[in-house]
């Protein structure tokens, strides 16, 4: 199965910070189950599952649940990726978002289904809003915590002792580490709200160095273009409708011809290219199902009720019989022996 990837100076850098609050870096590395060598290369993919675990075991060696939004806002952007020099060098905010849009999946490959990118602006009066269309931001609320502390972080660094973030509104329940949220980004904080987004201060943003950097910009963009490509180039059809089923797998029956359409080709044509990679639609969706039980149970991420309800499922023991069936486990003792 192709799996979604971060690029590896991510997940170099978080490794770093990790060791360097204390967590040993074989566990770190043996919890990835990749080699370090693979770090070195800071365009190199790594596996999303590789860096969450990375991620579960730095919380479990701390027992700080927040480590990741506490690596986020002491890390900028432009230290992690190309993407970060690209906004730095774009001049307007507007501008920026663009490129990060067009960029994006070379930080983290999402697809986002049903919206056009997933970063958007909206001005209403004084109150300019950054939207993340991040798709099951429920299951991954530290995607969220480390995008939003980036852009708070790079706007602060370039806005000194100005308040221009007004409120920060998340989609997901409030976690154990709600104190670090007032620290990092010291204003209101509303969870469980309809979107996730920041609430900024227009006429602040508006008063930046909105300089471009012409030659800089270029250089960048080059090269990220090169990046994007490869991504592109090596991205399977399979790949591609596991992405477009992540979002919607808690509505259970998905449709065939829904996914064809997100993908913007008919049914036949998907039909016959999953069958040319030796599977069919109703075993991308099965095998995904498993993958993201698995992943869920892990780490004590949700529980067995919370699992079944992320993956569609309509009653408990259905999710049961479907975790037997992949597994030869139930899932409580799945979960028990993956603490």
């Amino acid at each position: 199965m192709t799996e979604p990837t971060v690029m590896g100076s991510m997940a170099a850098s978080f490794l770093e910070y990790a060791v360097g609050r204390g967590v040993p870096r074989e566990a770190l590395l043996n919890a990835a189950q990749i080699d370090e060598a693979l770090l070195l290369d800071p365009d190199a993919r790594v596996p999303v599952r590789s860096y969450g675990a990375m991620m579960g075991t730095a919380i479990g060696n701390t027992g700080d649940s927040g480590i990741a939004l506490r690596y986020a806002a002491e890390t900028g952007l432009e230290k992690l990726s190309i993407i970060g020099l690209i906004i730095d060098a774009a001049g307007p905010l507007e501008a920026g978002i663009a490129h990060v849009n067009r960029y994006a999946r070379i930080i983290a490959d999402v697809h986002i289904p049903h919206a056009p990118d997933r970063f958007e602006l909206q001005r209403k009066g004084q109150t300019l809003w950054l939207i993340d269309h991040f798709p099951n931001a429920n299951a991954s609320p530290t995607a969220i915590e480390q995008t939003f502390a980036n852009f708070v972080t790079n706007f602060r660094r370039m806005l000194p002792e100005t308040t221009f973030l007004q409120g920060v509104s998340v989609t997901y329940p409030a976690p154990p580490h709600t104190d670090l949220y007032q620290d990092v980004f010291q204003a209101p904080v509303t969870f469980e709200a309809r979107r996730n987004a920041l609430a900024l201060d227009a006429g602040c943003l508006d008063g930046l160095d909105a300089t471009p950097k012409p030659y800089a910009f270029g250089l960048y963009t080059r090269h990220a273009d090169a990046l994007l490509t490869t991504l592109q180039r090596d991205e399977s059809t399979r790949a591609r409708v596991e992405a477009a089923l992540l979002p919607d797998l808690h509505k259970g029956s998905v449709s065939m011809d829904d996914v064809a359409r997100d993908l913007g080709m008919s049914r036949q044509t998907l039909y016959r290219r999953l069958k040319d990679e030796g599977v069919t639609f109703a075993e991308v969706h099965d095998q995904l199902r498993c993958q993201m039980a698995q992943e869920y149970l892990t780490g004590q991420k949700a529980s067995v009720m919370e699992t079944a309800y992320l993956l569609g499922f309509s009653e408990a023991s259905s999710f049961v019989r479907a975790f037997k069936r992949w597994t030869g486990q139930s899932p409580s003792a799945y979960r028990a022996a993956h603490p």
